[in-house]
């Protein structure tokens, strides 16, 4: 089989590529053997071609960007499969109005180009938002506060070997989960729609990009008047001492002086203070006012998308937990002193814009801790699902008629060898890892991979937090001493598990649509380079050092990496011991685990028309760990939201995604950008 194919050119071969007659929803309840008799479209049919993972590639790397950026922000992931389709179809489409382009993409090509723009948005990024940030925390000490970053070539290799780790554990379980079983995959289904429609309806997918689009152009405004610091203020000596007068004179003679830049706009607004607030500083014994609680308007916007794409119950309790923190837990954890083994008076909260880190964090991460591992214990049925369907599947090896369509197991050797193998390696050279160690991580991520893979096919959930958290369980009793092993085995294990389930998402899209399941993989490989260089770029540029995930005495950071804050929480306890903890931060540990795992359980037990209105664990537990400004904009966009949607339904279900991610988009990338001027250019 070549590698690529030759994109179609003339109409007979046009019309042998186009969508098929058959509804996705049709195809999704056919058995295998109906599925090559009448679905799939023939192994020459012109999908993986060179301008399809081109596309792909090039859309992919700036879809990173979004997903480092607002993980960093706020922990979530964006799918950027759907995204990636519509913004393919219509730009090639311009690209033919204007001649560079002769024929259009077809259905079977953008299918391939979306699993190449999923890998490089998607696959590579997870690690970059958890264990990494967590990490370079991790390195923060009284001699180093900026902390110590990975060398680049450690932090590449690392990206892209649990990229490959994860598309290559999805091989054995492809055949099983999506050919025989039929499990639904909802993000597939939706994404083989999205494109089903697109060639059915060209106009609605024009006004889509269009929207989109115009929604990038206004986010991208935001940066350059929030962040870039294009305003000088004042100057400056070598030590950061302020210079005027004389002083100043003789600084610019001798070249000395260094300006004092800040941005054009202030990013935050304290439009709260007239509201009372608790706590009084312990050195000039003046009241706080709700802003040193972080309890300000954020002006990028941002944020206000990503809480319009999450949705109102999440986003409430993300407010309601940040309202607890600042006007109850923060003010206590300011004034309760405890006097620890060598005499010193130690607070549980230092300063009101640290209170979401020092106090807020030792209730919200064991709340999620608990939550996601009890919600993973319900799915009891789903793990055993897990491995009776994959050693006891009677095709788990396709067929000689159909070996040449199926990805062939040996692929998962070869692919075992080379990522599995590397990131053994890797582990122990980098990061200290004994070698067996790093082996059973490996090997205890391919069974985890496969539950996490099985629960998004069944509920288009996949429980990457709970993954890490398992592992990271497991590395705090065999290797307890070593935070870094700690973070780095959960690492791989979440970064593995997400890049499979996101793989078989795709997988379920290409079956949809009578795709060729090897080529589709080819494709998904290949998005990983382009993938690796945009999140390992992204995030040396959005994170200089460890203040900017940390924030200062203060000021709040500018990205609180919340899923970073808690994998650290739950290493550092396991390093340092319960016992050497400040009694508060102990107790908060015991409410939060306690309040996470009963939410859980009342969810759990609740009739289904009434969960919705039952408390959301991940969200009041983030909205403990992020300043309150954060989950401030993300209620309000979700409740823009949410007006939309009762004022006219089928705009909202046209326009609020499109509209959000162009605006996380816009921001994002443009945010990428002015990074770099200021961290080079205006350094």
């Amino acid at each position: 089989m070549a590698l690529f194919q030759k994109a179609p050119s003339t109409p007979e071969e046009l019309e042998l590529s186009k969508p098929l007659d058959i509804p996705p929803g049709e195809v999704a309840e056919m058995d295998e053997e109906t599925w090559y008799a009448r679905a799939y479209r023939g192994d020459d049919s012109p999908q993986l071609t060179l301008r399809a993972v081109a596309m792909g590639s090039f859309l992919g790397f700036f879809l990173a960007f979004t997903n480092v950026y607002i993980g960093l922000k706020t922990g979530w992931h964006l799918g950027v499969a759907i995204t990636a389709c519509i913004l393919s179809f219509t730009m090639w489409n311009g690209l033919r109005g204007v001649g560079l382009a002769k024929t259009p993409m077809t259905i079977l090509e953008n299918n391939c180009m979306q699993s190449t723009a999923s890998a490089a948005g998607y696959s590579t990024g997870g690690t970059m938002v958890s264990a990494i940030p967590a990490l370079l925390m991790l390195s923060v000490t009284a001699d180093n506060p900026k902390g110590t970053h990975l060398p680049i070539v450690v932090l590449v290799l690392w990206t892209a070997l649990l990229a490959i780790l994860g598309v290559t554990l999805a091989i054995p379980m492809k055949r099983n989960m999506i050919n025989q079983e039929r499990l639904k995959f909802p993000s597939g289904l939706a994404a083989a729609s999205t494109l089903q429609s697109l060639y059915a309806s060209g106009a609605e997918a024009t006004r889509k990009a269009n929207a989109l689009l115009l929604a990038a152009l206004f986010g991208s405004v935001f940066p350059l008047l929030l962040d870039l610091q294009a305003r000088v203020t004042g100057y400056a000596d070598a030590k950061g001492n302020p210079l005027e007068g004389s002083a100043l004179d003789a600084a610019i003679a001798a070249g000395t002086a260094k300006p004092v830049r800040d941005a054009v706009l202030p990013g935050h607004l304290n439009l709260f203070d007239w509201l009372p607030a608790l706590g009084m500083d312990r050195a000039t014994h003046k009241p706080f006012k709700p802003s040193d609680w972080t309890v300000t308007w954020d002006v990028n916007p941002v944020m206000i998308a990503a809480g319009a794409l999450v949705g109102l119950r999440v986003t409430s309790y993300m407010m309601i937990g940040g309202v607890v923190l600042a006007w109850y837990a923060g003010p206590i954890g300011y004034s309760d002193g405890w006097v620890n083994a060598l005499g010193e008076t130690v607070y549980a909260t230092t300063s009101p814009h640290k209170a979401w880190k020092e106090i807020g964090l030792w209730i919200g991460a064991p709340m999620m801790v608990s939550s996601g591992l009890v919600s993973f214990a319900f799915q009891w049925r789903t793990i055993g699902r897990a491995f009776s369907g994959l050693f006891g599947s009677k095709g788990a090896q396709a067929s000689d008629a159909h070996s040449a369509v199926e990805v062939p197991m040996s692929w998962f050797a070869g692919g075992m060898v080379v990522a599995g193998l590397g990131v053994a390696l890797l582990s122990y050279i980098a990061f200290d890892i004994p070698l067996y160690l790093g082996v059973l991580a490996v090997v205890l991520t391919f069974f985890l991979a496969l539950v996490a893979a099985r629960a998004t096919g069944e509920s288009d959930i996949t429980p990457t937090g709970a993954m890490g958290k398992i592992m990271q369980l497991t590395y705090g009793v065999l290797i307890p001493q070593s935070a870094t092993a700690n973070l780095m085995t959960a690492g791989i294990t979440a970064g593995s598990a997400g890049a499979c389930a996101d793989l078989l998402n795709d997988l379920k899209s290409g079956y949809l649509l009578g795709a060729n399941p090897r080529r589709q993989f080819i494709a998904q490989a290949m998005g990983i380079l382009s993938g690796t260089v945009a999140t390992v770029t992204c995030f040396y540029l959005l994170v200089p050092d460890a203040t900017a995930l940390n924030g200062t005495a203060d000021k709040a950071p500018d990205f609180p990496a919340p899923a970073a804050q808690a994998w650290l929480a739950v290493a550092k306890v396991f390093q340092e011991g319960v016992e050497n903890m400040h009694p508060m931060h102990r107790g908060a540990i015991a409410v939060g685990l306690v309040f996470g795992a009963i939410m859980v359980i009342t969810e759990q037990l609740a009739p289904k028309d009434l969960r919705k209105w039952l408390p959301s664990a991940t969200g009041l537990g983030l909205g403990f760990i992020l300043p309150f400004q954060y989950p401030l904009s993300m209620f309000a966009g979700a409740v823009i939201a949410a007006i939309w949607m009762g004022a006219h339904k089928k705009s909202a279900e046209d326009y609020v995604v499109p509209l959000s991610s162009g605006i996380i988009a816009g921001v994002s990338i443009v945010g990428v950008l002015v990074a770099v001027v200021n961290n080079i250019v205006l350094k």
